[in-house]
């Protein structure tokens, strides 16, 4: 038996929908950045061309929401000064609940690793990195970086 049938067994169909909108969920998350990043069209955005959309996804202790999201909403303003284009960052509302997302589009690979050495440099992201680190609400940490389809 298949850990799906499994939980299918234990949980009833109910199992089957959490799968599904976990998934519809990210993908909906990916797709909506994807959109913010390109403008709607995949044309320039202000006067950077966003290619790829850098998305982070944060194991968090999700009890500590309230750090988590602070951590974030310092992003706001750091990652535009440092040559990145804010799309957003999530906490999850509804089902799992120790999984966060952030979203930053680039216009290049280049661009993003300009992006990190000025993060660096930079006196908040600096601040904020060790206020997680402090914290330690941030469990794990992964990137992936996606290409925005015109």
């Amino acid at each position: 038996m298949s850990e799906h049938e499994s939980a299918r067994e234990i949980h009833g169909p109910a199992a089957d929908l959490q799968q599904t909108t976990r998934r519809d969920t990210l993908g909906g998350l990916a797709a909506a950045g994807a959109l913010l990043a390109s403008g709607g069209t995949g044309a320039a955005v202000g006067q950077t061309r966003v290619s790829i959309a850098c998305f982070i996804r944060y194991q968090i202790d999700p009890f500590q929401r309230d750090a988590f999201q602070k951590y974030a909403e310092v992003w706001r303003t750091v990652i535009p000064r440092c040559g990145g284009r804010f799309i957003g960052y999530f906490l999850p509302l509804e089902g799992t609940n120790d999984i966060g997302w952030g979203l930053i589009g680039f216009d290049s690979l280049a661009a993003y690793e300009a992006y990190r050495a000025r993060l660096k440099s930079d006196p908040d992201a600096r601040a904020n990195f060790a206020y997680s680190q402090s914290k330690r609400f941030v469990l794990r940490e992964e990137r992936t970086f996606l290409q925005i389809v015109a």
